[in-house]
């Protein structure tokens, strides 16, 4: 593969935009040096970069396309609205139609609200906390990736530059799916936590419901409030995600990625008592300032949510995604027993998200060999960044190419524990997202 146009859009684009993209995450300091800058285009579970290459597509608008790029079922519903004008002085009717239509889906929440990206609504949702009980702190599990980029989380990572010691102190953090961490966390500030934030699963984690359901009740006791935050769980785990699988009730859920096969919508669903504090119909009370977007109520964004809750109605989504990851895993896992490799390279067991992690000879977790294999990957047609989401469209066709793809990729991965991952590798290893120095 030839990355000439890639090469070029790199030096270009950090001196326009800061990091050179919207998203950490999409940074150049996450890919291997041999590695497509740029996408131009993708259709079904294909994408298309600069030069013209081809790639198998793993993340998939990381994790938020999980039906397919430009999936024609999608784009039909937001031409429809397009034509009928975006954006208005008052609500659209179909703000209505989606705050029914979601929250038949989550019976045990009454009120919605929407917004264009998860740090608006999980930031929202600590913020109905602290109102609602009248406490400052905040808590979550110290080793959870990411809630948002507001203080009230980056104050608490490697990237806390810019954010003042008093607002960081304002968030505790426990071990993840650690009840007595949680409950020594609640001892340690009596009266003080307004609210626990989590993601309900996670990748390697074992039984999560015996610990949410304990949690939620332990939270509640000591009167603080139990957030689900569903943006990677949310239509992957389940329709429409754990709150409904795992038949919990949380005071309140946030919501995004999948819900709009890609397009920008996200939410905050929760319980009337908590929610109705944002609202305006209770004169005399003290007004809460919660989410106030202009772009919030986009018609197509709406529109392409409506769509693709439809087509999970109506056909098997959830089904096939995890039929597809299924096999995936079982297909990684006899090319890793093949190559004796099952004890340097993991893939977790959960269907709805592959999460692969990457050691080097002595067992230890290691960022050289995994940007070689994501190297590997590359140079194989799959744009591969440790991890795959089943999107609807990947198909028997999409399996045994990324399956061929990752057999090569195991055999320069196994020479490479024979000498050293540097003298296959171009350029450097991948770098910490969150991480104190450039």
């Amino acid at each position: 593969m030839k990355f000439d146009r890639s090469n070029e859009y790199k030096k270009n684009i950090h001196q326009l935009i800061p990091g050179g993209a919207h998203t950490y995450s999409k940074g150049d300091d996450q890919f291997p040096s041999l590695a497509p800058a740029a996408i131009s285009y993708g259709k079904g579970a294909w994408v298309w970069d600069v030069d013209g290459n081809k790639f198998l597509d793993c993340s998939m608008g990381l994790t938020s396309v999980t039906l397919g790029h430009a999936f024609e079922p999608v784009l039909e519903r937001v031409r429809l609205e397009l034509e009928k004008g975006v954006n208005f002085q008052r609500p659209s009717v179909i703000e209505e139609e989606m705050a029914n239509e979601f929250l038949s889906l989550v019976p045990m929440h009454h009120m919605i609200k929407f917004a264009k990206n998860g740090s608006i609504v999980t930031t929202a949702a600590v913020k109905l906390a602290r109102a609602y009980t009248g406490r400052k702190l905040i808590a979550f599990p110290a080793d959870h990736p990411f809630y948002s980029y507001d203080d009230w989380f980056i104050g608490k990572t490697q990237c806390d530059f810019g954010v003042p010691e008093e607002i960081s102190n304002l968030s505790v953090t426990f071990k993840s799916y650690d009840l007595t961490s949680l409950v020594e966390l609640f001892e340690r500030y009596p009266d003080q936590i307004a609210c626990v934030i989590t993601e309900p699963e996670r990748n390697f984690d074992g039984n999560t419901h015996a610990f949410l359901k304990e949690a939620i009740e332990i939270t509640h006791k000591n009167g603080a409030l139990f957030i689900f935050d569903e943006m990677i769980t949310g239509f992957k785990t389940a329709f429409p995600g754990s709150l409904t699988k795992l038949d919990l009730i949380p005071d309140m859920a946030t919501w995004g990625k999948s819900v709009a096969n890609g397009f920008s919508f996200c939410a905050l669903t929760g319980i009337r008592e908590v929610m109705e504090m944002g609202g305006i119909d209770k004169p005399g009370k003290e007004k809460l300032f919660l989410i106030s977007t202009t772009h919030g109520g986009e018609t197509h964004a709406i529109a392409a949510g409506l769509a693709t809750i439809d087509f999970y109605k109506k056909n098997n989504v959830i089904e096939k995604n995890h039929a597809t990851g299924t096999e995936i895993i079982n297909g990684c896992k006899e090319i890793l027993i093949k190559n004796t490799l099952q004890q340097q390279i993991q893939v977790s067991d959960t269907p709805w998200f592959l999460a692969f992690i990457f050691k080097d000879a002595d067992g230890k977790i290691n960022a050289g060999y995994r940007t070689l294999f994501l190297q590997e990957m590359i140079k194989n047609g799959v744009l591969f960044q440790g991890a795959f989401v089943p999107a609807y469209t990947h198909n028997h066709e999409e399996i045994l190419f990324f399956l061929s793809a990752f057999e090569k990729s195991c055999e320069i991965y196994k020479k490479a524990l024979e000498t050293s991952y540097a003298n296959f590798l171009i350029g450097e290893p991948i770098k910490p997202v969150f991480r104190k120095y450039i």
